[in-house]
């Protein structure tokens, strides 16, 4: 499946069009039962909210509902809705891809949640016919003792080694106090790690008590954008339960777990972990 980029040269007049090709058989079929599917760009921290819709080419979006009405493209397309730029540009931005034109996108929609989830796998500019790889790293910002994720490993790679290892250092006298438990220690001293992971990257919003413990909580990794994503606080996160279904009708199942010990056997999909204790044990690695 892949996104071909129309109107080229036209980034300064009204933005290029993408329109959809070779799409997979379940896919297409998905498309054309619901004439337009919500997008959510899958960024190299993982999935986000957008404002780009999937249409049908046989429909067309109003503008004044935002709803499929009939049309006569007949080109299945991403639309940009009420994005400030084109699906590309969003992609540009995220990837860090340079400013040159896109002709082809090469791209994995994943349905979940009546949301296709687009992944940007390779590209190519409009000059030149080379394909550039999008490396892909399974869930980005997970770190526990059973995986650490590439995306991590080169974001503590690209820090000040002492920082690190003063991180770290700070993140083991906080996992000792929940193993085992200091008498009376409450689930929300976890955030005494705030300060060291905000020094890794890692940057936890202000805690609300209601819906998901942190709900703007910051990622900023490599020269990458920030990105933005629900943290839920939890000693163990097997007791990660309710927070398995989305907070609100347009909100994404994409949140992260801050824990202490992850012991949840089977993580849900969008979900990445962030183990206190497996990052306490990183330290014997600097």
């Amino acid at each position: 499946m892949y996104l071909l980029q129309t109107k080229q040269g036209s980034r300064d007049t009204g933005g290029p069009q993408y329109f959809l090709h070779d799409l997979t058989d379940s896919v297409k079929i998905y498309l054309r039962q619901k004439g337009a599917v919500k997008v959510a760009l899958v960024t190299p921290y993982g999935a986000t909210k957008s404002d780009y819709i999937a249409v049908s080419h046989d429909r067309k979006i109003d503008k004044k509902t935002q709803k499929p009405v009939p049309g006569s493209v007949k080109k299945d397309r991403i639309q940009q809705g009420r994005a400030s730029g084109s699906i590309g540009e969003a992609i540009r931005k995220w990837y860090n891809l340079g400013s040159d034109e896109f002709h082809r996108i090469d791209i994995d929609i994943e349905p979940h949640e009546d949301i296709f989830y687009i992944t940007p796998l390779s590209y190519t500019f409009s000059y030149l016919d080379k394909e550039h790889e999008i490396i892909r790293v399974r869930d980005p910002l997970t770190f526990t003792k059973d995986y650490i994720s590439r995306f991590w490993r080169d974001q503590l790679a690209s820090l000040d080694r002492a920082i690190v290892r003063w991180s770290l250092d700070e993140i083991c006298r906080v996992v000792k106090d929940h193993k085992p438990k200091v008498p009376h220690i409450q689930e929300t001293d976890l955030r005494r790690a705030s300060g060291p992971l905000k020094h890794l990257g890692m940057a936890l919003g202000a805690y609300v008590g209601k819906g998901y413990d942190c709900l703007l909580s910051d990622f900023n990794f490599l020269k990458f954008p920030t990105y933005t994503v629900p943290v839920e606080i939890k000693r163990h996160s097997k007791d990660f339960k309710y927070q398995k279904e989305k907070y609100g009708k347009e909100a994404l199942s994409r949140a992260v777990i801050l824990c202490a010990i992850h012991d949840m056997k089977n993580t849900p999909r969008h979900i990445d972990v962030v183990e206190l204790d497996a990052l306490c044990n990183h330290l014997q690695n600097i």
